[in-house]
């Protein structure tokens, strides 16, 4: 038995219609769903339309991809489960349209792998084998935002990579598609290494990748994100926590977040740590090169999660981990902030959270919106909520 809360009615000031949007009115669906949704990633899913849909007073569809009535009258709006590939011939392809980032909660890549985690590295050398649309300069432009590591596409350059990384100290094995840090491995030695490639699938690695990437110690895990829905703009920097999942393995567990009223520019004159200033600088970089080099590319939301810790030789490493051009854990957290700066626009920022826990004895806050509450097929009993802790109108 899963329970969900409703969101709470709009103002009246919102309902009869805030002039964010000079365009026809939408008709929001949460589609296309990820292949094998359980269902609190359903619910999810659905309660970020849900809410989009309220705020501005769009119509909102629960099943299926049928406008009814509003054909002729209403554009769609997407909240997809995943990032949208623009190739019919591929798995998560785009319903049809969607003329741009005003169509959609979230983003559309020209190919399956640059949705992946599999673009922040660049291939072990020139031969290195590699799928086509791949940026060789996409590498070149972001080395300095991210860790020591490398991509690769066959067993043979999985082996040559690893063997120069391990030089250095422990490495993660990271699947490309991989979430919640769920699939990764630690590998100290050569022969952790060969048995870790030898479980590998040869055609899945020549079409999806896989990462190595050095091991840091004592992590902490920052998001630097920008949301866009209409002409509505929020930029943020915040932190994830992890918690203990139902098996007993450390996963994320929530974001708390600092939310600006409009773009990085905003975001930077808040009072801000520098850890937070040079992780918002290494996201930015990430984020220009990838709009710059393929081609196609382009996200509503878009968030970065980056990593401050040290490496085997002790030294401090800050680099960015993936990217997210998809509606994330953190997204509910983040279309409430942009309720508020609807709501009052003299705001400057926000605090803002999302939580998950697992366990029939995790409780959301009092002041947390619940997304979804119930056993999950999956992951088993799971707690999702998010809230907003405060306001700043400077």
């Amino acid at each position: 038995m899963q329970e969900k809360l409703e969101s709470q009615p709009t103002r009246d000031t919102l309902a009869n219609g805030v002039p964010y949007f000079e365009q026809a009115p939408r008709v929001v669906f949460a589609r296309p769903r990820p292949a094998n949704a359980s269902a609190h990633e359903t619910a999810s899913q659905d309660g970020l339309a849900r809410e989009i849909a309220r705020l501005f007073g769009w119509k909102f569809q629960p099943e299926g991809d049928d406008f009814g009535e509003y054909r002729h009258s209403h554009r769609p709006y997407y909240v997809p489960g995943d990032t949208l590939v623009d190739s019919p011939a591929q798995a998560g392809a785009a319903p049809p349209r969607i003329g741009g980032h005003g169509d959609l909660f979230g983003g559309m890549v020209p190919y399956p792998f640059v949705a992946t985690k599999a673009i922040t590295h660049a291939l072990f050398d020139h031969d290195a084998q590699r799928p086509p649309g791949w940026s060789v300069e996409f590498g070149r432009r972001v080395q300095e935002a991210v860790l020591r590591g490398t991509t690769v596409f066959c067993i043979q350059d999985a082996h040559r990579a690893g063997a120069e990384l391990l030089r250095h100290g422990p490495i993660r094995l990271k699947p490309v598609d991989g979430t919640a840090g769920r699939g990764q491995r630690l590998l100290k030695d050569m022969a952790a290494l060969e048995a870790a490639i030898d479980e590998c699938d040869s055609r899945a690695l020549a079409t999806q990748g896989l990462v190595l990437e050095e091991h840091l110690e004592k992590v902490a895990t920052l998001s630097v994100g920008k949301v866009q829905i209409g002409s509505l703009l929020s930029t943020y920097v915040g932190t994830q926590s992890l918690t203990t999942d139902n098996t007993g393995a450390s996963v994320y567990g929530g974001s708390d977040l600092r939310l600006a009223h409009g773009d990085f520019e905003a975001l930077l004159a808040l009072a801000l740590t520098d850890l937070e200033r040079e992780a918002i600088r290494l996201a930015r970089l990430y984020d220009e090169a990838a709009m710059s080099c393929y081609r196609g590319l382009y996200a509503s939301r878009r968030n970065y999660d980056i990593a401050h810790g040290r490496d085997a030789a002790g030294t401090v490493k800050l680099g960015v981990l993936e990217q997210s051009w998809r509606p994330g854990g953190a997204s509910m957290a983040e279309v409430l902030a942009l309720e508020a700066f609807l709501q009052q626009p003299q705001l400057r920022s926000v605090r803002a959270f999302t939580h998950e826990r697992y366990g029939e004895a995790a409780n959301p806050p009092r002041n947390a919106r619940l997304t979804y509450r119930g056993d999950d097929e999956k992951v088993g009993f799971i707690t999702k909520c998010a809230g907003i802790y405060s306001y700043d109108d400077g």
